[in-house]
């Protein structure tokens, strides 16, 4: 069974004709190519996934595709500005925070989130709001150096 939705992905208006039983990232990356968007474990446990849905960093894997209508989406190709990166882009890039870059993209969002919210954040608290998203190559010190440093830009 289908079902039409609409919503604004990085600030396109968009109508989609959907399975009702997708998640909203299988609508991202198989119908729309938003690539940045990994499927990982699919089952909301690492992060991988993370898009912003009105704002809030949440893992689009276990999100229904048809809650999406309506929502403000964003991915990481939304972030950039051309060829200008977003400050968290570049500070993520200038601490050396990608390395294999497979949970680059949901950390960002979650990061982007931290950054727009206008709040300060400690290190404990950046280790804690990252803490659903999981890496296997940095060991998170440099994440952490790379979301305090856009945080203060």
């Amino acid at each position: 069974m289908t079902q039409r939705i609409e919503f604004t992905l990085n600030g396109k208006k968009l109508t989609v004709d959907i399975n009702i039983k997708e998640s909203l990232l299988e609508v991202l990356r198989d119908r729309l190519h938003m690539t940045s968007v990994k499927q990982g474990c699919g089952v909301g446990e690492c992060g991988a996934c993370a898009v912003l849905i009105d704002g809030v960093s949440m893992n689009s894997c276990i999100y229904p595709g048809p809650r999406a209508h309506g929502k403000e989406i964003r991915t990481t190709e939304g972030l950039a500005d051309g060829e200008d990166l977003s400050v968290m882009q570049r500070s993520f890039i200038e601490a050396g925070a990608v390395q294999c870059g497979f949970c680059t993209p949901g950390l960002l969002m979650t990061a982007t989130e931290l950054k727009e919210s206008g709040k300060s954040y400690s290190r404990e608290e950046i280790r804690r709001e990252i803490s659903g998203h999981l890496c296997r190559c940095t060991g998170y010190h440099k994440i952490v150096d790379a979301v305090e440093k856009g945080l203060k830009e």
